[in-house]
């Protein structure tokens, strides 16, 4: 299957290269590489012109298309038309050297995988465990292992607001566990949603639809919002045997504030483009939900390590919700 790679980068040269490397020496390699670049300066350019690149197209993009979903569009526009699948990665990833052998064998084990999702490994510890083991109120167990699970999770089990549905899986009340919490089982998972920046799909999902540019610039949960409309469409799967690591690079991320505000306003968005008509009882839930979260990064400005960055995004998410009761988004349809 001919494959297409788009790497959409800001400001990020020195990960770049780290991600290009390891696609180097991977085992099927993509037919060709766009870098679509909304940097402010020269020095991805400069660096991708010292170091060499199989296949390598580089676009250095204006102001009208910088932002992540922009710039995600403009490289499927231009992606080669024999291509059968896009894949996307985030510029701050590594991947194990058969990632790409993985996702395109996942395509041929189910015909009818409209996307296919990669597995990042270096973010979680995960522990096997026994076939029916019983996990404790600060453990999540999926399919034989096990991980720690985070404050939040905990209190909103306690308060009977955790996710009623599998990882991947959005509940009508949204606020949902991501692909994150599915375990390293080299495994294939039917899912719902995809990180954006560890997925693949067929191209011919691009005839129908196209990423959101409602979601500017750092573009947060656009990819819950492009999988969640390609999964009322068809399938998607993420295969846990398509490994990489994450490096999470600081450059080019929103300060807290806007961070804090986009969580609680795109993460509207994403629910209502799920559940266009929630009942009272859903809305009870993500709204109680969203202000428990609140909360609780408040309470870190008072206890945790970054108390500054804390309270900045508790004060966005703050605003972020008092919005939403004058300036809802308007879901595009």
């Amino acid at each position: 299957m001919k494959f297409s790679l788009i790497i959409c980068t800001y400001m990020r040269p020195e990960p770049l290269l780290k991600l290009l490397q390891s696609i180097q020496i991977q085992s099927f390699y993509p037919d060709e590489i766009l870098i679509i670049d909304g940097s402010l300066n020269n020095e991805t350019q400069n660096i991708l012109e010292k170091n060499q690149f199989t296949g390598l197209k580089y676009f250095l993009v204006d102001n009208a298309n910088r932002g992540l979903t922009k710039q995600r569009n403009f490289g499927i526009k231009n992606v080669n038309q024999s291509s059968e699948i896009v894949c996307f990665l985030d510029d701050d990833t590594v991947l194990e050297i058969d990632y790409f052998e993985k996702i395109i064998e996942t395509y041929k084990i189910f015909p009818d995988a409209l996307g296919v999702g990669g597995y990042i490994c270096n973010e979680v510890k995960w522990e096997k465990t026994s076939e029916h083991y019983i996990p404790e109120i600060n453990e999540f167990y999926y399919d034989g292992w096990k991980r720690k699970d985070g404050s939040r999770f905990v209190l909103r089990k306690k308060l009977n607001l955790d996710s009623n549905c599998p990882p991947g899986f959005l509940p009508n009340f949204s606020h949902g566990r991501s692909v994150g919490f599915l375990p390293p089982s080299n495994k294939i998972y039917k899912v719902e949603q995809l990180m954006g920046g560890v997925s693949s799909f067929r191209k011919s999902v691009f005839d129908r639809l196209s990423f959101s540019t409602y979601f500017e610039g750092y573009g947060l949960y656009e990819d819950a919002d492009f999988t969640i409309r390609v999964s009322k469409i068809g399938n998607l799967y993420l295969n846990t045997a398509a490994k990489l690591d994450h490096f999470h690079a600081i450059s080019g991320r929103p300060n807290q504030y806007k961070y804090g505000k986009m969580v609680v306003r795109n993460g509207w968005y994403v629910w209502r483009v799920k559940n266009p008509d929630p009942s009272f009882k859903d809305h009870f839930k993500w709204n109680v939900i969203t202000i428990l979260l609140t909360i609780i990064r408040f309470s870190n400005a008072c206890k945790g390590n970054k108390k500054k960055e804390a309270f900045t995004e508790a004060i966005g998410r703050t605003i972020g919700w008092w919005s939403l009761l004058f300036n809802k988004p308007i879901i595009e349809k």
